[in-house]
């Protein structure tokens, strides 16, 4: 038995996906991690490797992951392709029966989304083709002159050129959006079209469901007499109310089709030029015409369902915040992803504030801590018992604030990204936590910087964590809570899912930088 998904079942999925990220009951998350992309792979800035999709790689996406950023509604909006209007360029009209025996003209597609039916212009106003020149002399339609420029609510040409081209404007995209979603290949349509005040006119002008704009001749006839203007000519279908002018010229053949009166609650329709005595001689070539049925509500209804809006781009930018570090500067990032529903540290909560760190942290102290440098990537590594060492990767190091922040994974304990284990170890087959309170005969040492420091036991309590320092009269805001000089990350690993992986070449932060992030989902 065959069947389909319909295109129709995607833009629903883009739908309910920002819909979910509106409501208050869903957390959605950009994340980033990966500090030392180039020791997994030596290749990996110059070819990264596609991401894997199992649950073993999503453990590991957990293990290297930095720090999260929530999504909120107004950091998610649903996109079409790009398709910039250029002089000279033939695009491909509206039709509402593109299919794998109507093959669009320019681009031999076999639906309407993937034909090139609309364009933005120089001022970001985008436009639908509702003609492109279509006429028996010219079936895939001529080059565009005329850029679209105007506003109007009713469809009109361009320009003065005679190109042929009738252009429907749906909206302008607005600066913020520009900013935020616009991409090299995607353009931004507006929120919550059916109730925003801003495009209400176009929407309104399109209220009308079956309503005619567009004729076109297939084949122009003979045998229609001498030039004359036929007006009122009824349009034929299930609607009601459409008329057309119909031009014959003086070889007898139709000369031009103009609708009058769109009528309504059209799915299909002719024009019957038998209506107004239009009938040519016996043996003589009957004319032929396309009368074009427009989308359910009309052009410009619902420009989700016309445009084919089946992709959602997540934005976020990455900004230094003082008063919450959790993004660090000073070493990379190489990967980027998005997780639904992750918990709160420690809890089944779902995590909702607005930034996250994914890191372990420390509050180190000691002569000479001001001055002490750790490696990005080095370990660091703690005695914690007799025969178990607590080891990390360095991720962060402030020496003015003494906090350093590290990342465990599996390679520290011998074990492969795969989850195969290696022969001996270096620090055993299991991965123990930093801790202020080893057993007897450890201490709270850490080894891996030019100094040997130790953790703050005095830094923090679980009645009153410490989130802050104060340094020669100045505050630093840590961004993480710390007891006893531990602090754990802010997310509960291994919890929501991650629905979303890129790998990238490495991104190296600094203090004067931000990093604006695009992600583009299709559906």
């Amino acid at each position: 038995m065959s069947a389909i998904i319909t295109d129709q079942l995607r833009i629903l999925n883009s739908q309910n996906f920002v819909t979910g990220i509106a409501s208050t009951t869903n957390s959605y998350y950009v994340w980033i991690g990966l500090p030392n992309a180039t020791e997994f792979d030596t290749s990996w800035d110059t070819a990264s490797p596609a991401p894997k999709d199992s649950f073993n790689e999503e453990n590991d996406y957990w293990d290297t992951m930095i720090a999260l950023k929530r999504i909120n509604a107004a950091d998610a909006a649903r996109v079409v392709r790009k398709i910039t209007w250029t002089s000279g360029t033939t695009y491909e009209m509206y039709r509402h029966d593109y299919s794998r025996s109507n093959i669009s003209p320019q681009t031999s597609s076999t639906n309407l989304y993937d034909t090139n039916f609309y364009v933005m212009n120089s001022d970001y106003r985008v436009y639908i083709c509702l003609q492109n020149g279509t006429n028996p002399e010219n079936q895939s339609g001529r080059p565009s002159l005329d850029e679209p420029l105007f506003t109007d609510l009713e469809p009109r040409s361009a320009g003065s050129s005679g190109d042929g081209y009738i252009w429907k404007y749906l909206f302008t995209i607005k600066p913020n959006d520009l900013i935020k979603f616009d991409s090299t290949s995607f353009i931004p349509l507006p929120q919550d079209w059916s109730t925003n005040t801003d495009v209400a006119a176009v929407r309104n002008n399109s209220s009308t469901s079956g309503l005619l704009k567009i004729v076109t001749i297939t084949n122009r006839g003979v045998g229609y007499g001498t030039a004359t203007t036929y007006n009122n000519v009824p349009i034929k279908g299930d609607g009601d109310g459409a008329k057309c002018s119909v031009v014959v010229n003086a070889a007898g053949k139709i000369d031009s089709v103009e609708i009058t009166n769109g009528g309504s609650e059209y799915t299909f329709a002719t024009v019957d030029l038998t209506a107004v005595g239009l009938i040519n001689p016996s043996g003589s070539t009957d004319a032929a015409f396309n009368v074009i049925i427009p989308p359910q509500g009309g052009h410009g209804a619902d420009i989700y369902r016309e445009l084919g809006a089946y992709r959602v781009l997540i934005y976020s930018r990455l900004e230094n915040d003082v008063t919450n570090p959790d993004f660090i500067t000073g070493n990379q990032f190489a990967r980027v992803g998005l997780v639904k529903d992750p918990f709160a540290f420690g809890s089944t909560n779902k995590l909702t504030i607005s930034k996250a760190s994914a890191t372990y942290a420390l509050k180190l102290t000691g002569a000479g801590a001001t001055t002490t440098t750790f490696a990005a990537d080095a370990d660091i590594t703690q005695k914690i018992g007799i025969g178990s060492t607590a080891v990390g990767r360095v991720i962060n190091w402030d020496s003015t604030t003494g906090v350093i922040k590290y990342w465990q994974d599996r390679r520290l304990a011998g074990f492969n990204t795969d989850g195969t284990a290696n022969t001996n170890p270096q620090y055993g087959f299991k991965l123990f936590r930093f801790t202020p309170s080893p057993t007897s005969g450890a201490g709270t040492t850490v080894f891996g910087g030019s100094l040997n420091l130790n953790i703050d036991t005095n830094f923090g309590t679980l009645a009153t964590p410490g989130v802050s320092t104060s340094i020669n009269n100045r505050t630093y805001n840590l961004g993480m809570s710390f007891v006893q000089g531990v602090a754990n990350p802010e997310v509960e690993k291994y919890s929501g899912e991650i629905i979303y992986v890129d790998n990238r070449a490495s991104v190296t932060r600094s203090s004067q930088q931000k990093e604006d992030i695009k992600i583009v989902l299709e559906f």
